[in-house]
Formats: C-alpha cells, structure tokens, sequence
C-alpha cells in the first residue's frame, strides 16, 4: 500500500508539472519535457491534457491506492506503446524523440508491474 502511495505521489508531481507544462506553456514543453525532438503543435495541448488526468487521478490513488491502481495499469500500457512504436523506431533509425522522457518511461514499465495489485484489479482478493 505504501508503495502504491510513492508511484501515485511521483505520478502528481511528475504528472502535475507535464500536463501544467504542456497546456499553458506548449513552447517551453516543445523544449524541455519533449527536448526539442518534436515541432510544437496543438498535440502538445493533447498530451498536456492527458497527463492532466492522469494528475488528478493520482491526487485520488493517494487517499484510494487500490482502487486508483487501473490508472497504473493505463500508464504500463501506454508507455510501454509509445517506448515499443514511437521512441525504439527514432532510436534504431538515429532520429530525434525526448530521451529523458524515454528513461522515465522504461523506469515505469519496469517498476509499475511489481507494483500494481493484480489480484485486486482482476478480483482474486
């Protein structure tokens, strides 16, 4: 349970300063969440927007660990997309994408399957 509430407190902070970052000051995200690696477009607002769920949702998982843990399960599965279609391409071809962004991404796939109550999520508790 306290490990649970540790990946939640990292996900408001990281979360918080991504989706805050990317909806209300696109440009400096285009340079340092996302490294300058991708021009700025409004799909920057997008992704400002979805970690802003995934901000408040984790401000929830503080005081309800448990019951918050899908929104972990969310984030294995879609980092773990963009790490496998997005950054793993550019990085094979020598192309651009934010490598910081990379190497929290990999931290969290790694971390969040040892720290997502399976049974709970899939009803064997």
């Amino acid at each position: 349970m306290i490990l649970l509430r540790i990946v939640f407190a990292a996900n408001v902070l990281v979360a918080g300063w991504i989706s805050i970052t990317s909806l209300f000051f696109p440009e400096r995200a285009v340079r340092t969440v996302f490294e300058n690696a991708f021009a700025y477009s409004e799909s920057i607002r997008l992704v400002g927007a979805l970690w802003g769920a995934i901000f408040l949702l984790s401000i929830v998982g503080l005081f309800l660990p448990e019951r918050m843990s899908l929104v972990l399960l969310f984030q294995l599965i879609y980092k773990g997309g963009w790490l496998l279609f997005a950054a793993l391409p550019a990085l094979r071809a020598g192309e651009a994408y934010p490598k910081g962004m990379a190497t929290f991404f990999v931290i969290w796939v790694v971390v969040l399957p040892f720290v997502i109550p399976w049974g709970y999520l899939f009803g064997a508790e």
